[in-house]
């Protein structure tokens, strides 16, 4: 397997061009670390940008939604789709208005999305997605109902070309700019999962699992 993605017109990073990645590696840490993606296509000559929860298998991201949501239609009937990923990491105060700018992690990708149809096809892509969003929860909870399974659709968006842009650190500001007496640096962002709150409908001694625990606290 190629340990790198090809880059092309379509993928390749233009403004900032040292803070591109082109990697597998870099690629997937970004996606697997969030949460939603915003997902793009071309609907009778309008773009559009839905946000999806979503998980990813290898080259696959499998993404989710109401089998009669009009989201899903229209990605069946595309023929090409592009999603991102971001993650805000800081806020980055620079001498100068035009130097300010953010740390933040992003992903762009670019493939041909399918309807997965059949009955083990689509419970393999909500499983992907139940674990990407829920590590360890799928094997806890009660098996899905065949209404539930005909009521959901699963697309699958094969990854044909990714990009990364990745920026971090302090601020880079002109030369003479550092003999300015202005505050420059960062003030750092972190999204991260807070402590578990109980259904009030829970019942008596029902105590969450490990899996669930260990989410408490995650750093995105």
């Amino acid at each position: 397997m190629h340990a790198d993605y090809p880059v092309s017109k379509q993928n390749k990073v233009r403004q900032l061009r040292e803070k591109a990645r082109y990697d597998k590696r870099s690629v997937h840490a970004v996606l697997d670390s969030a949460l939603v993606a915003h997902v793009g296509f071309v609907q009778d000559g309008q773009a559009i940008v839905v946000p999806m929860i979503y998980g990813r298998d290898g080259e696959t991201i499998y993404l989710h939604g109401a089998r009669k949501a009009r989201v899903i239609r229209l990605l069946k009937e595309t023929e090409r789709a592009c999603l991102n990923v971001t993650h805000i990491d800081g806020i980055v105060f620079a001498r100068s208005a035009f130097n300010s700018s953010m740390n933040y992690r992003s992903v762009t990708v670019f493939g041909t999305p399918r309807l997965i149809d059949d009955r083990d096809g689509k419970l393999h892509g909500m499983r992907v997605i139940s674990e990407h969003t829920m590590p360890g929860r799928w094997n806890e909870l009660r098996d899905p109902l065949e209404k539930e399974i005909k009521m959901t659709g699963v697309i699958a968006l094969e990854i044909q070309s990714a990009s990364a842009k990745i920026s971090s650190g302090m601020p880079v500001d002109e030369d003479e700019d550092y003999d300015i007496p202005i505050w420059a640096g960062v003030l750092p962002l972190q999204s991260t999962l807070t402590s578990l709150k109980d259904d009030d409908r829970l019942l008596n001694g029902v105590e969450p699992s490990p899996a669930v625990r260990a989410l408490q606290g995650k750093v995105l």
